[in-house]
């Protein structure tokens, strides 16, 4: 589905991704883990198309979508749910969620998204009329992912989804993203909690000073010996 070859991306002088390459199947939860700095955020960034590359090349469903501007990536199904939430604090919840269709026309469709958006999350449908930013943060992060999954996405990136979230939350996040993979949507999520991302994922990559030094699956990874003394406490 997603493939990533060669990526070279970076911030003025700074060299983030130094010729990273990794694959995202279809159906798959692909976890990046890594220290603060790794690139993993930029990663999700250049996907979006926030982050021009400086070299490399990026394929969506064999579509070549190096370079391609933030509006083309969520058309062809890419949506991303940023650090921090970045919810539109003086809109409304309602309308922080339309914002999330605003490249669909079927009116129909995406009311009765909205609507299973709001069965899912029952607290946002009491808080539909009130402003974003008066939410708590875990409400926010409810709010972030029904805004993302109002698109349709076909690939949903998830960046820091626990960050600043009371341990109670950050569970019931972790079990509504593992949902929205068995539901059929792949998930490539960025976590700093890296036992919990190694434990719920298909495949993992770990990132280090902008490139990749080792992939497989999670269970494989929760038992290397350099992750366990760097990532795992031990």
């Amino acid at each position: 589905m997603l493939e990533i070859r060669d990526l070279v991306c970076g911030y003025g002088g700074v060299t983030a991704l130094r010729g990273i390459s990794l694959d995202v199947k279809p159906g798959q939860l692909v976890a990046l883990i890594g220290a603060n700095g790794a690139g993993k955020s930029t990663t999700l960034r250049a996907i979006s198309g926030l982050v021009p590359p400086r070299s490399g090349s990026l394929f969506f469903d064999g579509k070549d979508m190096t370079g391609a501007r933030p509006p083309r990536v969520l058309a062809c199904g890419i949506a991303h749910c940023p650090e921090g939430r970045r919810v539109f604090p003086h809109m409304t919840v309602e309308e922080n969620l339309v914002m999330g269709g605003y490249l669909r026309a079927d009116t129909s469709e995406i009311a009765a998204d909205r609507d299973r958006i709001y069965a899912e999350f029952p607290r946002l449908a009491e808080r539909r009329r009130q402003a974003a930013g008066t939410l708590s943060g875990g409400e926010q992060q409810m709010l972030a992912i029904g805004r993302a999954l109002m698109s349709r996405p076909r690939l949903i990136m998830f960046d820091e989804p626990s960050l600043g979230l009371a341990p109670n939350i950050v569970e019931r996040t972790f079990a509504i993203i593992r949902r929205i993979r068995d539901a059929g949507t792949t998930v490539l999520l960025v976590e700093q909690n890296a036992f919990a991302a190694l434990e719920m994922c298909d495949h993992a990559y770990l990132l280090e000073g902008g490139r990749i030094v080792l992939s497989g699956r999670g269970p494989e990874l929760i038992e290397n010996t350099h992750v366990r003394k760097a990532y795992l406490g031990g």
